[in-house]
């Protein structure tokens, strides 16, 4: 499973040895659609191994689609949406040698499976205890100390005011104009605090790789992971006088839901994730998680490079409709700059191995695709988390995610070193990890394009690095006082591995 402050890393361009077909003007259809079995007769094809879902990535030219699809079909290969626009076709097949076959066929860049196996239950890979609920005690301390143009709860959100959030609701709560989505497991928008901002039209259920727009279809289901929930919250939950306040508490939100009921983040889903931001008006996507199975996705491997080829078009895709896209860093304090990373939990829906991998080989996508915010998470003391993954050259900008309120211990009135959002049913909970960090950058971008509505994702990413206030190399870091070093930060206090261009500043976003 790869939800819940998931491990994340990124490079700021890919290796030019990585050839991505990118190019955005594929086919001239205007939009994703749903594609009919051909008629074409199939030979004899096996069909007697799992049905696993792959994606196939084609090259331009009018017809290659058309073609394409009709060979899809003749190897027992099932279309589920074809987007156009991006030449991507997700396709289910039982025929365990499709994607070898549907490889040489004229006009397909790559293809593979987004899975080495049928779904199994997943475990929650939450940092440290994971979630803790809120005591009636600290509910009621909050609310006795809330000032009069605080929500009740705001008194425990440490992070506000440690990137001047507090102080930026002062001038703007944000533009209803500006929409961010939240790509993750679902968003429960019946939340009192989530509610009135939150746009239904937006939103949608990917999980499949095809849009489902059924009302409620983008809320986690019961019994699944409140994580997107608690995203949400920290992007843009209302100031109205209830529980708690987001960074951005007057944008608007929408729920893009990409998580399987067991927890996965596929390719197809992701893939869906994207094109849907793209295509409805919405001009942040936060995105907390890595795609499934592999932590790393490799381009030597056929079908691995699929993967990471689909995303990409994707996130382009999607940038070049005005959508910045955000992610977090990861959880696994590994060094992202690092000449070799030993990743011990790939494929996670199947049997995972030890593999020592180059990260300017491997990629965990869509961290680590070119264009994405990378972001790294602090604590309520102002330092690298001690989860969270860094790295010179990778890490762009950091943001409060939580730590552990013994190594990082806010000040008073806050009582916990987590992040304080909102979870499904109404609730309220903590959680840390550099999931709680990237919703915060989606928050102060969604004011910075509010303050600039007609700003360019790349305008938007300039603007945000370079208002980040600046933090200098963190060391010697022994985070947890034992005397041992636990990480080594590389850079100066402009740019460097731990927090990138720095701390971001929600204030600085919305002065003009």
């Amino acid at each position: 499973m790869a939800h819940l402050g998931s491990r994340r890393g990124r490079v700021l361009a890919l290796p030019a040895g990585l050839a991505l077909t990118a190019s955005l003007g594929f086919l001239p259809s205007g939009a994703a659609s749903a594609a009919e079995l051909t008629d074409a007769p199939a030979a004899a094809v096996a069909t007697d191994g799992p049905k696993l879902s792959y994606v196939v990535n084609i090259g331009e030219g009018r017809w290659t689609a058309a073609s394409v699809k009709r060979a899809i079909a003749a190897a027992g290969g099932e279309v589920v949406v074809s987007y156009d626009r991006i030449g991507v076709i997700v396709v289910h097949s039982a025929n365990p040698e499709f994607a070898r076959t549907i490889r040489e066929v004229p006009g397909v860049v790559s293809a593979g499976a987004t899975r080495t196996a049928p779904l199994k239950a997943a475990t929650d890979d939450s940092v440290g205890e994971g979630a803790q609920e809120l005591t009636p005690a600290e509910i009621k301390a909050a609310a006795a100390a809330a000032t009069g143009d605080q929500d009740p709860m705001e008194p425990l959100q440490w992070d506000l005011p440690a990137i001047k959030a507090d102080k930026a609701h002062a001038k703007t709560l944000g533009s209803r104009d500006v929409t961010v989505g939240i790509i993750d497991t679902g968003v429960d928008d019946t939340h009192p605090d989530l509610a009135p901002n939150f746009d239904a039209a937006a939103s949608a259920n990917c999980v499949t790789g095809k849009a489902d727009t059924t009302p409620g279809s983008w809320r986690p289901a019961k019994g699944e992971s409140d994580h997107g929930t608690h995203v949400a919250g920290t992007i843009g939950a209302a100031k109205n006088g209830i529980g708690v306040t987001g960074v951005a508490p007057g944008v608007k939100l929408a729920g893009i839901k990409v998580s399987t009921p067991d927890g996965y983040f596929y390719t197809e889903a992701v893939v869906c994730g994207f094109v849907w931001a793209a295509e409805h008006g919405i001009d942040i996507t936060n995105n907390s998680y890595y795609t499934d199975p592999w932590m790393f996705a490799c381009k030597n491997d056929e079908d691995q490079k699929a993967l990471i080829e689909a995303v990409t078009r994707a996130t382009r895709y999607a940038e070049k409709k005005g959508t910045v896209n955000v992610a977090a860093a990861g959880n696994s304090k590994f060094d992202l700059a690092a000449d070799s990373i030993l990743d011990t939990s790939s494929p996670n829906d199947s049997t995972a191995g030890n593999r020592t991998i180059d990260p300017k080989e491997c990629f965990d996508y869509p961290a680590m695709l070119p264009g994405v915010v990378t972001v790294s998470a602090t604590g309520a003391k102002d330092l690298k988390a001690s989860y969270s993954n860094y790295g010179l050259g990778v890490i762009d900008v950091a943001a409060p995610g939580g730590d552990k309120t013994e190594w990082q211990t806010p000040d008073a009135p806050a009582v916990n070193g987590r992040i304080l959002s909102t979870t499904v049913d109404g609730g309220y909970n903590y959680k840390a990890g550099t999931s709680m960090a990237s919703p915060h950058v989606a928050g102060v971008l969604a004011l910075l394009k509010s303050t600039h509505p007609k700003a360019s994702p790349a305008a938007l990413k300039a603007l945000l690095a370079a208002q980040a206030d600046e933090r200098a190399c963190t060391n010697p870091y022994d985070i947890d006082g034992n005397g041992t070093v636990d990480a080594v930060c590389e850079g100066d206090t402009e740019k460097n591995g731990f927090y990138g261009a720095g701390l971001v500043d929600a204030l600085d976003a919305v002065r003009k």
